[in-house]
């Protein structure tokens, strides 16, 4: 059995105003995993997504990657080998060219030039955006947003990817282009996503998450045919 990439035991959130998100999850991913996570809205999968590099901390439970306790003092570490994905790429992209913003990530870890340059080449050519280093993030379609996003993410070679609704506001082209190019990249893979077509495509194994809670956990292709499972969870008709 592989080693474990993420280990979460009985977590539980509460937000600011008392609402529970999170009640008492617990999980376990092995490196080299494809995992996805659906549900329906308001289930708590970003918050979910948010605890795996400290975005969200909590108190109530363990959350573990790669071995490190998830918290104040291993954030740095943490944030190296954890990239997560916003479902709005206009959330992560803030420099004035792509080039900047995906090495914005390499820079800040300590890396010389040469580094940069390498890793900025790297992931663009991973998300098929070599050429547009120069262009302004702002000025791309969607589809192209958002992979930059993601090679902002892989430019600091992250053994653990984590995607929240990546093929939101895609076109069907934009969206299989996508997943071809996500099932190329050989790291762990945690996909929270309402795209069941994706989520078929992509992972071999799938929670579902309802009410802060896992009440499904099996391969995608179970807990896909499951037709009573996913209407009792709003996520089919």
């Amino acid at each position: 059995m592989e080693q474990l990439a993420i280990s979460i035991i009985d977590l539980r959130y509460a937000y600011p105003n008392g609402g529970l998100a999170l009640k008492g999850v617990s999980i376990q991913v092995h490196q080299g995993e494809c995992v996805g996570v659906i549900g329906p809205n308001g289930a708590g999968k970003t918050t979910l997504l948010f605890h795996l590099n400290g975005i969200f901390q909590s108190k109530n439970g363990t959350v573990q990657v790669l071995g490190n306790n998830v918290c104040k003092g291993n954030m740095k570490r943490i944030r190296k080998e954890v990239g997560l994905v916003f479902q709005d790429p206009d959330d992560q992209l803030f420099m004035p060219t792509v080039f900047d913003d995906v090495a914005f990530g390499p820079i800040n870890l300590g890396y010389d030039k040469a580094q940069v340059q390498q890793r900025v080449d790297q992931a663009l050519c991973w998300m098929g955006m070599r050429g547009y280093e120069q262009r302004s993030p702002h000025q791309l379609s969607i589809g192209q947003k958002k992979r930059i996003a993601i090679a902002s993410v892989l430019s600091m070679d992250p053994q653990i990817l984590v995607l929240d609704e990546p093929t939101s506001n895609l076109d069907p082209r934009g969206k299989w282009d996508l997943i071809e190019l996500l099932q190329e990249l050989p790291m762990t893979k945690v996909i929270a996503s309402h795209d069941m077509e994706m989520i078929q495509s992509l992972c071999q194994r799938t929670l579902i998450l309802a009410n802060g809670q896992v009440v499904a956990d099996d391969l995608t292709e179970s807990i896909l045919s499951d037709n009573q499972l996913l209407r009792q969870h709003d996520l089919a008709r």
